[in-house]
């Protein structure tokens, strides 16, 4: 064989895309077709508050961001989630779903149901091992969240509402842009 046949290999190299990497794009809520708040508290649960689950050798607050996050590398083409509201004295916590797909509403549970009994069930159950904190019967159905939702839906932004009237907040601004505070006394 010809050893100079490879001598020009440098220029078929192509380095890998690290699946890590890929999906880092920075959440814009106008790519996303639809949002809604999800409630999650765990099925059949062992803790009354998250602080409970010290106990079980579990960091709330931590798995949750590490599951959110690899969420959003694997479906940032299709879902965004984010953390809203992590109480440690309560017992459940709020996240927002967004798609880029917009859901009908007569499939909203389905679609929903499906994200969070088979997308985020078991990267907590297994990977973070929050089957420590449900009890048999959440062991047996292999559930582990009660969950709750409603479509989040924002009014028009460049408008408040005043004495049961919406007004055109974009006239109190000057046409050059500045905004100053103006102190009442």
């Amino acid at each position: 064989m010809n050893e100079n046949f490879f001598a020009d290999y440098k220029k078929f190299i192509v380095t890998p895309v690290d699946e890590k990497q890929n999906g880092k794009e920075v959440f814009d809520p106008k790519n996303y077709a639809s949002h809604y708040i999800l409630t999650l508290s765990i099925f059949n649960s062992r803790i009354s508050t998250w602080e409970e689950a010290t106990k079980y050798d579990i960091d709330v607050d931590k798995s949750i961001k590490t599951v959110l996050k690899e969420f959003n590398l694997k479906q940032h083409e299709r879902y965004h989630l984010q953390l809203l509201e992590l109480d440690k004295s309560k017992n459940y916590f709020v996240v927002a779903l967004s798609s880029k797909t917009k859901f009908e509403t007569k499939e909203e549970n389905d679609r929903i149901s499906f994200i969070v009994d088979k997308m985020l069930t078991n990267p907590f159950y297994v990977g973070q091992g929050w089957f420590n904190l449900i009890g048999e019967k959440g062991r047996v159905a292999r559930k582990l969240f009660n969950y709750s939702f409603k479509k989040y839906a924002i009014d028009n932004q460049y408008h408040s509402k005043v004495d049961g009237k919406f007004e055109n907040i974009g006239e109190f601004i000057p046409k050059n842009g500045e905004i100053k505070l103006v102190k009442n006394l």
